[in-house]
């Protein structure tokens, strides 16, 4: 048996420092990297990202709807993708975003949570909107099998607000996900298995994060406009339990393995300070 999520993350991170690498093929960056838009370019793009970062990031994010566009061609370079990252020592966030009821819920959970799915990564991005609960089967499946999931809270995008800060009998929406994640994580050591998604570039939150006990994905970091700066203003103390995400900002340095390592390297060693906080 894997040790449990938190533990494991809190290890990464420890030797390897807090960045999560996002590995987002789209058209534009293949064609950017002299690839093709098809299957093949996007295998050469993940064998690159992989010899680049691999090997020394805690963790690594491949979006899979890039990969799904093209279809069981583009599976299946993902399955590798996810064996080949792991096989090198870092942690797969696979962003899924996944959100459903029932026996759909559960079926996500075991394709991507479940010993022995191809596609099952070290954690994956959730969606709560069906409520909280809605995501049970795969809350419960992470935990059993030593994976996590981040939830979404607070995005960065600008539809999120209507939601994600609207009144929920008294609190926001997204504190209710705060609050219904600390739970989950309760007397977990060092952390619990239920991290959230807390964009970067939302600004001041008022979100209490103090009893949440979990990591934080915090995507934004970079190109979308946010530095160090904003993740102190919008984390505050719960800083030193944020995983910045940085994708496009990163791999716009490519195809160079050297020159995506170096800056990859880079924005890490950056980022490193963060977590004295």
């Amino acid at each position: 048996m894997r040790a449990p999520f938190g533990a494991r993350l809190t290890t990464a991170v420890s030797l390897r420092g807090p960045l999560c690498v996002g590995i987002d093929p789209h058209p534009a960056l293949l064609d950017a990297w002299g690839l093709p838009v098809n299957a093949a370019g996007l295998a050469r793009f993940a064998d690159t990202c992989v010899e680049a970062f691999a090997g020394e990031v805690a963790v690594v994010k491949p979006q899979s709807a890039f990969f799904e566009a093209h279809g069981s061609a583009g599976v299946a370079v993902l399955e590798r993708l996810i064996a080949a990252c792991r096989a090198r020592g870092a942690l797969v966030l696979l962003d899924v975003k996944r959100g459903d009821i029932g026996s759909t819920m559960a079926a996500y959970a075991a394709a991507y949570l479940g010993e022995g799915s191809p596609l099952a990564a070290d954690a994956v991005t959730l969606s709560p909107f069906l409520g909280f609960g809605s995501l049970d089967p795969a809350l419960d499946l992470a935990e059993r099998t030593g994976r996590g999931v981040f939830v979404l809270a607070l995005t960065s995008n600008k539809e999120g607000a209507s939601v994600q800060r609207a009144d929920a009998a008294g609190t926001t929406v997204a504190q209710t996900m705060v609050d219904e994640a600390a739970a989950r994580n309760a007397g977990a050591s060092p952390l619990g298995h239920v991290g959230l998604v807390i964009g970067a570039t939302v600004g001041r939150t008022e979100l209490d994060l103090s009893r949440l006990n979990g990591t934080i994905l915090a995507p934004g970091f970079g190109a979308q406009g946010a530095g160090l700066a904003d993740l102190r203003s919008v984390f505050g103390t719960s800083l030193k339990h944020v995983l910045p995400a940085s994708s496009r900002d990163i791999l716009r340095h490519g195809p160079d393995v050297a020159t995506l390592r170096a800056e990859a390297l880079r924005v890490r060693d950056s980022l490193g300070a963060a977590h004295t906080v």
